[in-house]
This record gives C-alpha cells, sequence and structure tokens, in this order.
C-alpha cells in the first residue's frame, strides 16, 4: 500500500476534528487567556487555522527558513478563522494527494538563519511537525473551550457535552 493511502484517512479525521473544535471558539472571547503566559484564545486558534499550511510547505518544497517569521495574531472574525483553517487545510490535502513514496521519503529541512534545525523524511515531518504539533494545540484550545464553559466537542471518543460521535 502506499504511504499515501495510509496518510489521507489521517489527515482527513483530523483536520475533520480540529474544524469541529475551531466551529466552538466564540468570537467574543478571543482576548480571553488562561494565564498571563499563554496565548490568547483568538491567538491560540489563529496558530491552530495556520498549521495545516506547514503540511503544504513540507510537501512542496525541500526546506524552509523560518527566520524572521512572525507569532500568531488573532483574527479579526470567526468567518476569518474558519475561511484560513479550510484554506489551508484544502492545500494540504491537494498537496498530500497522489505523492508518491518517493516523494514523501525526500528529506526536508527546517532552518533558522540557515543554520539546520532538523531534517527528516517528509512524512515523518507531516506526522510530527504537522499533525502532531496541530494536535498537541487542539488539545490546549479544548481546555480552553472547557474553562470558559464552552461545550467541548467529542475528540477521540465522548466528552463530557458530547457522549458519542
Amino acid at each position: 500500500m502506499p504511504m499515501v493511502d495510509a496518510l489521507l484517512p489521517e489527515f482527513d479525521h483530523e483536520m475533520t476534528t480540529t474544524r469541529k473544535v475551531l466551529e466552538r471558539v466564540p468570537e467574543d472571547k478571543f482576548a480571553w487567556k488562561p494565564h498571563a503566559k499563554s496565548f490568547s484564545l483568538g491567538t491560540l486558534a489563529a496558530h491552530v487555522a495556520m498549521l495545516p499550511a506547514w503540511g503544504e510547505e513540507t510537501l512542496t518544497r525541500s526546506e524552509i527558513d523560518i527566520a524572521g517569521g512572525r507569532p500568531p495574531v488573532a483574527p479579526a472574525s470567526k468567518a476569518e478563522l474558519m475561511a484560513t483553517f479550510d484554506k489551508n487545510v484544502a492545500a494540504a490535502r491537494s498537496a498530500l494527494a497522489g505523492k508518491t513514496d518517493a516523494e514523501l521519503l525526500a528529506t526536508w529541512t527546517l532552518k533558522r538563519g540557515g543554520r539546520a534545525i532538523f531534517s527528516m523524511p517528509k512524512t515523518a515531518v507531516l506526522r510530527s511537525f504537522v499533525l502532531s504539533h496541530l494536535i498537541h494545540h487542539r488539545g490546549q484550545l479544548s481546555v480552553y473551550l472547557r474553562l470558559l464553559d464552552v461545550p467541548v466537542p467529542s475528540i477521540y471518543g465522548p466528552s463530557a457535552d458530547e457522549p458519542s460521535f
């Protein structure tokens, strides 16, 4: 079985679940923070919405240099948040579809100021730097929702608010 045939269902599942979480983010609480050192809700949600763009970057390039990158910024609206997420998911999925095993095993490098931070096969970058990174921040986002008393959707199983899928 080609690797892409295993990656696409995983990608689709995680993006569908992430979209459900992002849909719950209350626009009127974008500025809320659970702690002074934490991202605001809107900034964290924007980061989650942007992470699929790293999938496209990984799958269409051999490296990226993040020198001069800027931190995430809260979107102006919930509509903007969702449009960003949907656009990034579509671009990443399109970049993934049809990739050969050889393309997925090609090395990708993350650099900062010309210095390599890490190099891994694209499939490993997609799984760790993109999907696991997104899942980590989606988990943070679900805690923010709980703290704001916003119903948390089921993610990998029932939540206290959704007993079934």
